[in-house]
């Protein structure tokens, strides 16, 4: 009598092939979320931009009103950045800004900017990562434009006056005593 074994032969040939397609689809899983990774990272640096750059112009601007409020005919910049958010020079309450803010590409605090008399005319990143932003800045940031760090982004206010040649800042106390700048 002729016995017909079973065709089953073919599985003792073909051990390894699940275990190699499980470390094939293992590596294809592991490539795939390293650049998903990658792309996350590169996504929430630039969320991170995006609001550096908002946070820098609050202070920016906070600073540029708190120059502005002349107070005995002296313009002068904030001695610290706590000065923004209740003007000392005045009886009444005056806020230049609503919060303080942290630097948000490192989670610390602002590098202070400041001008020859000590005041604070603007803050900056202490970080130096590269910017994924290189141009088309507003007028009154083109200074970062090209920039290869975000510590060199500097957030800060300088008068008119000042911006047209005079060397001496607003209200800044001169040779001839505590007379503002022409």
């Amino acid at each position: 009598m002729i016995r017909f074994a079973p065709r089953w032969g073919f599985i003792g040939n073909q051990r390894g092939v699940t275990l190699l397609t499980v470390l094939v689809m293992v590596v294809v899983i592991g490539l795939t979320l390293g650049m998903a990774g990658t792309n996350w990272r590169a996504l929430m640096q630039r969320e991170r931009e995006e609001e550096l750059f908002w946070r820098g112009d609050q202070y920016r601007r906070a600073i540029e009103s708190y120059q502005q409020v002349n107070h005995g005919g002296l313009q002068r910049y904030p001695e610290r950045l706590e000065d923004l958010l209740r003007d000392p020079r005045s009886l009444q309450v005056k806020r230049h800004l609503r919060r303080l803010y942290s630097d948000p590409m490192t989670g610390g605090d602002w590098v202070l900017v400041k001008d020859p008399a000590g005041g604070v005319k603007g803050v900056r990143s202490s970080s130096n990562d590269e910017p994924f932003k290189k141009d088309n800045f507003p007028e009154e940031y083109d200074t970062f434009v090209d920039r290869g760090k975000y510590s060199e982004w500097e957030f800060s206010y300088t008068p008119e006056k000042t911006r047209a040649g005079s060397t001496a800042g607003a209200g800044v106390p001169t040779a001839a005593g505590n007379l503002p700048a022409n």
